[in-house]
């Protein structure tokens, strides 16, 4: 990596989510995939998404955003990283009402205060070509996939939707009670799931709350993901398990889901710097 030497990071986290921004605006540095596992295997650059910043290509947004899952492969959407990004922005003194675009979608961005970020995640997505499933299905609200015994399946009947990338969200009784670790890769690598998915399993305390965890597509397991919330809220809301407005609690925290009238998703919350540093050199002190 003796070219990122010169190239400095915030690492953040969302909720627990890890979050590694690098800020290449006015830089030509483009990462390959080599590179970004690199990254992502090192001690003190450890993370979950890589939010690369590059110079803006639509007029009117912030900036063109890659974001890198720890395998290298590439998300079209990441809300927890999208809120670090817009605080590093903040930051810098940019406007508080900032869009950023990524290989998918704008995303808009709002900071509520310094450490508090809304994030318009758009509209999601519910065709099953949109999602995209290798197969039609009319109903996208539950789907035919199981994983166990045909008679006694272990997981079932997964609601799907794009929010961004592709999710499916299992509907269970205890997550605590699913090994994830091991459901997770079978099922994100599952043929119905053309370009892999993000997967979930999520229980409904209330009309108000959801509890959920989530194995990121191309990471693993992680303490959050602002976009398996989006997608776990408004999968409940379209199945009448809740209101339009949520609490998703993850091992790292919660996060708040409003289901707008105009059909966009907002996700709110709480983000946290961790430090700064140099891409190949130990993090500042």
């Amino acid at each position: 990596m003796s070219d990122t030497n010169t190239i400095s990071f915030t690492k953040m986290n969302g909720q627990g989510n890890e979050i590694l921004v690098v800020d290449l605006r006015g830089k030509s540095k483009v990462f390959q995939p080599a590179e970004v596992r690199e990254i992502a295997q090192a001690p003190h650059t450890r993370f979950d998404q890589m939010m690369v910043l590059h110079d803006p290509r639509t007029p009117g947004t912030q900036a063109f955003v890659k974001i890198y899952n720890a395998d290298g492969s590439l998300s079209g959407a990441c809300g927890n990283g999208t809120r670090c990004i817009g605080w590093h922005l903040r930051r810098q003194g940019d406007d508080s009402n900032l869009i950023f675009e990524t290989q998918t979608t704008l995303l808009k961005v709002k900071a509520n205060s310094i450490d508090n970020i809304t994030v318009d995640m758009g509209e999601p997505k519910f065709n099953w070509d949109e999602i995209p499933l290798a197969e039609e299905f009319h109903d996208t609200r539950r789907i035919e996939l199981q994983i166990g015994p045909i008679d006694n399946p272990i997981l079932h009947t997964p609601s799907v939707v794009n929010i961004g990338n592709p999710h499916a969200i299992f509907w269970v009784e205890d997550v605590e009670a699913i090994d994830l670790g091991r459901m997770g890769p079978l099922l994100e690598n599952h043929p119905i799931f053309p370009q892999r998915a993000n997967i979930s399993i999520a229980h409904v305390r209330s009309r108000q709350e959801i509890i959920q965890r989530t194995w990121e597509r191309g990471t693993g397991l992680t303490k959050a993901c602002g976009s398996g919330a989006c997608a776990s809220a408004v999968s409940a809301m379209r199945n009448g398990f809740t209101e339009r407005t949520v609490t998703v609690h993850m091992p790292g925290g919660p996060l708040q889901i409003t289901w707008e009238e105009n059909n966009h998703i907002s996700l709110s919350g709480p983000v946290v710097v961790e430090y700064e540093g140099i891409l190949g050199h130990l993090p500042a002190q």
